[in-house]
């Protein structure tokens, strides 16, 4: 081979010895070029400019969904929500658990509350329904959190602020308590009747009193209510009956005192009419001038010259009235007629009588444990 020829293996010229380079002809050759290394970092950025924000938004969303679960239940007010769906629902069980909610004797006597009230109405049978209930405010003193509600209560609209502090924590989610009790102690005073009705719940003041079967009729029961909470107290009882008084809790841990006078039924005034006219009746065959244990009689100077003979012209219109324990008869106009025949000391004449007796009745009535009645009927001067 000359020196001079072209080695077409590599595509390149050579020169002979000596001599001028002979230039080689180009072949055809693909162009591969590598990938762009500044492209590459840009939209790496750009991705993790994307990861990132998405990240922010996610942690915000959570922050954000944690703060809304905090909120709607596990706040102040979430916490205050529960207690007054529960009321709302009736479940006084799972209400009185809520913590805060129940009491010792020593807190409610440290409040200046009576420390033996019974806590008979704290149940579902007593209590009366809560509709549109609202929370009105949440303010923050201190360690304390108030929630004011604002509800409806069979008609009677009320507000009611709740005391809550905090009371730990499930994992990161605070849990709370009432600082302040909602419960309050209404003092009831029920007149004319042992039993009453408390929204439909009969209480019998013998069950929640301190001295039993041996409770004050007139002394004041001290019981635990609910607050927020509407307490109807009435007496429906075959002897006793009131139209009722409706009170409205709406102070916790506070004394709610009532006073209900029980007035007698018609059927109690007809069957003490009754007995009353029967008593005078009987009063009436007794042929003596002062019938034994009697509300009339009649007296003379002379001697008397026939059996005396009695008859009751008017009976009485007879009134009840509470009185104590018991019930009193009103004094109540009456008129008795005695015929006798009347022998004078002076001159042995005999003369005849036929005369009406006005008289007073008046009388005690005393209801047995049985629930009968006891009917002592009396005159104007019998204490």
């Amino acid at each position: 081979m000359d020196q001079g020829a072209v080695d077409t293996e590599h595509g390149r010229a050579t020169a002979p010895p000596n001599g001028p380079a002979t230039p080689a002809q180009p072949t055809t050759a693909t162009l591969i070029q590598p990938p762009r290394r500044p492209r590459r970092r840009a939209g790496l950025v750009v991705d993790l400019t994307l990861l990132g924000v998405v990240g922010a938004l996610l942690i915000a969303a959570a922050a954000a969904a944690t703060g809304v679960i905090q909120r709607e239940f596990y706040s102040p007010t979430a916490f205050v929500e529960r207690y007054l769906g529960l009321l709302a629902d009736g479940n006084a069980a799972d209400a009185l658990m809520l913590p805060g909610v129940t009491v010792s004797s020593a807190q409610l006597e440290a409040a200046g509350l009576p420390a033996t009230a019974s806590e008979a109405l704290l149940r579902s049978a007593a209590l009366a329904p809560l509709t549109d209930v609202r929370v009105v405010s949440e303010e923050v003193d201190g360690d304390i959190t108030r929630v004011t509600v604002a509800y409806d209560a069979r008609g009677y609209d009320g507000t009611t602020t709740f005391d809550v502090e905090r009371d730990g924590a499930i994992g990161l989610a605070p849990t709370w308590r009432f600082a302040t009790s909602p419960l309050a102690v209404m003092n009831l005073t029920v007149e004319g009747s042992m039993s009453f009705d408390v929204n439909g719940f009969t209480v019998d003041k013998r069950q929640v009193s301190v001295d039993g079967v041996d409770a004050d009729p007139l002394a004041p029961v001290p019981l635990l209510v609910f607050s927020p909470g509407l307490y109807s107290v009435s007496v429906d009882t075959p002897i006793a009956g009131t139209p009722g008084v409706a009170v409205l809790s709406d102070s916790p841990f506070h004394t709610i005192p009532i006073e209900v006078q029980a007035e007698a039924t018609d059927e109690f005034v007809r069957v003490v009419q009754q007995e009353v006219e029967k008593f005078l009746t009987a009063c009436a065959t007794q042929e003596v001038l002062q019938p034994t244990a009697c509300p009339f009689g009649y007296v003379v100077q002379d001697r008397i010259a026939s059996v005396p003979k009695w008859s009751i012209v008017q009976q009485p219109t007879i009134a009840v009235a509470p009185d104590g324990a018991g019930w009193g008869i009103l004094a109540a106009e009456a008129v008795a007629h005695i015929e006798v025949d009347i022998r004078s000391l002076f001159d042995g004449r005999v003369r005849a009588v036929s005369e009406d007796v006005p008289f007073i009745v008046k009388g005690t009535i005393t209801i047995l444990p049985d629930g009968k009645a006891s009917i002592l009927v009396t005159g104007p001067d019998t204490t």
